[in-house]
Order: structure tokens, then C-alpha cells, then sequence
């Protein structure tokens, strides 16, 4: 077995920080999270460190050494959230993933490491998406979960794959990797014990008694001595996500990069479940205003981020909201099953189906989905009643005869001068085909008889005429063929 530890030290801040751009002004404004019954620093960004402000500083003394420090209050409960949709997201790499809370995502890799073209390319891939995703997390590589823990805690990017590899680097790591209690790293210092090496080279007899038998358990589980099994995460049916702003926002841009950060959350999720996303809603929480809620009613199932991001663009540009958003929700409202499929050396009807789509999408959400319709056909003869609206890509088509006929129509025939008895249009029209013969239309008051004719005017444009079987018999102009 082969095991990755992401350990996320920085997610109190980056709950937060996440939905900032890192070029932007606010970057560079003393930020810090606080937590604690002492009201203490948790966490911090480099403009804060960069005044003083260090981890497990009261609040007060951090803001007399930073005067206009923003400091927000701790949320657990969004930690563990961000948590479970890292462990979501990654099992796009690996089925088995697993939870250690507070701060690290462990996944078995073993498996995947062919699928995915070897450890390095799946590092680089796993690496990108954290970046993505908006997290700075550390990660190491070992054939023991406890022991790829312990490396992501000692801050090393190691990648070890064999246990020889593990035992001979295992010992030089500090004590703090191992999370043992205060009392218990003092009585080690108390004895001489500076590193897991001088852990193990103690009476494993006389630690048990002075310690416990479960610190030796966690010698044993990070070599591989001991078996380590873990509880595998199972990813809900529905994603649900919130994104807290670090101060009301009300420009589009922030707005949508904070947004785009949760889409990206989403398609990691549904790529592990082979599923995509067809409705999509998005609530923009304020202090005083109800939330204001936007939709994304999508013409097929995606998972394509960077598509879905250019659609709430699209709709975030004609929203106004009624004061600046706090936080940021997403909910997946229709999720449906979205096979892989292998792309094509060159473009094929597949994808230029699904570049449709996208373009059908993003001008839905720019001119409202009443401007966008498809047309379908329908079973009348009568060609101006042979055709009805329906939703972009629906599927609910009716057959009828079209052969001969063109695909431009005119909203309202045109009659046409004469001369001679024959009809005009830039000039006398000479008829290459017909009569077709259309008598319908008297069952709801609108019957019609004509005969159609395909005729050809002096520049040699191909045109739609008829001419009413009636007392009249006059001539009309009906459609252009391309």
C-alpha cells in the first residue's frame, strides 16, 4: 500500500482567504483568525506575521501591534466542512480516502498510480488541484498512512515508497509529529528524547508503563509493524457548500472568484461520482437583505468548472444585489450521471454538440432563458403552423414531410406584383418545380389551399412562392431557400 497525507495546517485562515485573489489589495491587509476561551490567535496571513502577529497571541496584544488588523472568529464546523470536500474532491484520484481530523485528508494511492501515469505525474495533478481549490496543503508519501501523516506534520514533501525507504527516515523526525499529549513530550525531553529515534531506541517496556500502551501502538502503526486500518469516506448524495467572505463584498469579480472556488469543489465531486450537474443554485447571504438566490438551469449535465464559472458570469452581470454578500452558497439541485469519454484527435459531432450547448448556456444566462428557444417540428402541413417552441436541446421531435421545402420562412407571405399573369420579384420569376398542393387548416378556422411552386428570379436566388386556389388566385411569396 501506498499512501498520500495532505495535511491542511492553514484552513482556519483559509476558510476565509480562499475566496480572495492573491494579487488583490485586501492580500496585503493584516488578516487573522481567532479562536479559543482565551480568545486567542489561530492563525494568520503573512501581512500579520510580518507586524508581529504570531500563533497563540491574545487578541488584544495583536491588535496593538497591528492597528488595523481584521481579525474574524473561528468556524469549526466550516473547517470540517472544507474537510469532507477536500476528501470528496480527492477521490477523483483514489476510492479510498479517508478523514483525519482536524486538518489532514488520507488517500491510498496504490491502486492509481498506473491509471494516473506514475507517482510524480499524480503528485503534480493532486498538487494543481489543491492550488485550485484554494489550499496550501503539505503533502508526503509513505507506505503507512500514520507514517505519511507524520512526514506532512514535519512539513516534508517526501516520497517514499518502499518500508526499508520509511524506517531509515521515519526516526529523524521531531516529537511533535506524533501529537502526543504536553504532559507526555515533556517527560520525553525529561529523559533525553528529542526525536522518534530516541523514542525507539528506549525500554519499549518502560515507555509502555509510562506512557501507555498506545504510544507504543503509534511506533509500531507509523513502521508498518502494526496493522493501521481506516475509516473510508463516503461522499454525500448532494453537494452543499458555503463560502464565508473575509468582509462584504459586492464587486462582481470577487464575488465570482469566491464562486468559482466552490464550482471547483463541485466538479472534483462529480468527477468521483461519475455524475454532472444540470441545476445549480447559488445564495448570496447579507447582514440586513434577504439572501438573493441565482440559478443555473444548464441544457446538459457538466462538470466542466471553467464553463459553469463563464455562465454565473454571464448571470452575476445583470444581478444586482440589494446590498454587499457575507457569504456564498452553492447547492447542487439536479445531478445526473455523466460518463467519461475519450477526446478525439480532431473535433467530432460530440463535441461540437457540446460546444453548442455551452454557447446556447452562456447566452441564456446573459439574455434571460425566455430570449433562447429551440424549435421543433410539428405534424401540419400548412407551413407557417409546422413548427413549435420548445426548450434549447430538447429531444421531442415530430416527423413531417419537409422535402422541397425551405428553411427560411417569412413571418407574414408576401404578395407579389404580376406581370402578365406571372409573378415578379426582381424581376419576372420563372418556376422550376411544382405545384405542391396544400389544402388544410379547416378544422380551426385557418384553412388554407394554395399551390407551391420553387421558382428562380433573374439574379438566380431560389425562391418559395404559391398562388391561392381561389377567385383571386393571386401570387405570394413565402420563404427563400439558401
Amino acid at each position: 500500500m501506498l499512501w498520500f497525507a495532505l495535511r491542511c495546517a492553514s484552513l482556519p485562515l483559509e476558510i476565509y482567504s480562499r475566496a480572495l485573489r492573491t494579487h488583490a489589495p485586501r492580500s496585503t491587509t493584516p488578516f487573522a483568525v481567532a479562536g479559543g476561551t482565551r480568545a486567542e490567535i489561530v492563525a494568520c496571513n503573512e501581512a500579520a506575521r510580518h507586524l508581529g502577529v504570531k500563533h497563540g497571541m491574545p487578541v488584544a496584544a495583536a491588535s496593538a501591534l497591528a492597528g488595523n488588523l481584521q481579525i474574524v472568529a473561528r468556524d469549526i464546523a466550516a473547517e470540517e466542512a472544507a474537510l469532507e470536500r477536500i476528501a470528496a474532491w480527492a477521490m477523483q484520484f483514489t476510492p479510498a480516502v479517508s478523514i483525519a481530523r482536524p486538518a489532514e485528508v488520507l488517500l491510498e494511492i496504490g491502486s492509481s498510480l498506473t491509471m494516473f501515469g506514475g507517482l510524480q505525474a499524480l503528485w503534480t495533478e493532486l498538487a494543481a488541484g489543491l492550488r485550485a481549490l484554494g489550499y496550501a496543503a503539505s503533502v508526503a508519501c509513505a507506505p503507512t498512512p500514520l507514517g505519511a501523516q507524520w512526514f506532512a506534520r514535519a512539513g516534508l514533501t517526501v516520497r517514499l515508497r518502499h518500508t526499508d525507504a520509511l524506517r531509515a527516515s521515519l526516526p529523524d523526525l521531531p516529537l511533535h509529529v506524533m501529537q502526543a499529549s504536553p504532559e507526555m513530550l515533556e517527560l520525553l525531553r525529561n529523559i533525553g528524547a528529542k526525536n522518534v529515534s530516541d523514542c525507539l531506541a528506549l525500554p519499549r517496556d518502560g515507555l509502555a508503563q509510562r506512557l501507555g500502551p498506545g504510544f507504543i501502538d503509534d511506533l509500531d502503526r507509523a513502521l508498518g509493524t502494526l496493522p493501521d486500518p481506516r475509516i473510508f469516506f463516503t461522499p454525500p448524495t448532494l453537494f452543499k457548500a458555503t463560502q464565508p467572505l473575509p468582509a462584504p463584498a459586492a464587486d462582481a469579480e470577487m464575488l465570482l472568484f469566491a464562486s468559482r472556488r466552490l464550482l471547483v469543489d463541485l466538479c472534483g465531486f462529480l468527477a468521483a461520482t461519475a455524475r454532472g450537474a444540470q441545476r445549480l443554485t447559488f445564495t448570496f447571504s447579507h447582514h440586513r437583505a434577504e439572501a438573493t438566490k441565482v440559478t443555473l438551469a444548464l441544457v446538459a449535465a457538466t462538470r466542466d468548472a471553467e464553463h459553469s464559472t463563464n455562465v454565473l458570469r454571464e448571470r452575476l452581470e445583470r444581478t444586482a444585489l440589494p446590498e454587499p454578500a457575507t457569504a456564498i452558497a452553492l447547492e447542487s439541485e439536479l445531478l445526473l450521471p455523466l460518463a467519461a469519454r475519450n477526446l478525439a484527435l480532431l473535433p467530432d459531432a460530440g463535441q461540437q454538440e457540446e460546444a453548442a450547448t455551452q454557447l446556447i448556456e452562456r447566452l441564456r444566462a446573459r439574455l434571460g432563458e425566455a430570449a433562447v428557444v429551440g424549435l421543433k417540428r410539428y405534424s401540419d402541413h400548412r407551413p407557417e403552423c409546422g413548427w413549435r417552441m420548445c426548450p434549447p436541446g430538447s429531444e421531442d421531435r415530430v416527423a413531417s414531410a419537409t422535402a422541397g421545402r425551405p428553411l427560411w420562412l417569412l413571418a407574414q407571405p408576401q404578395a407579389l406584383h404580376e406581370v402578365t399573369a406571372m409573378p415578379c420579384y426582381d424581376g419576372r420569376l420563372t418556376l422550376l418545380a411544382g405545384p405542391e398542393r396544400i389544402e388544410s387548416g379547416w378544422w380551426d378556422g385557418r384553412d388554407v389551399t394554395r399551390d407551391y411552386f420553387v421558382a428562380c428570379n433573374p439574379s438566380e436566388a431560389l425562391l418559395w412562392i404559391y398562388r391561392e386556389r381561389n377567385a383571386n388566385a393571386r401570387w405570394f411569396l413565402h420563404g427563400f431557400f439558401a
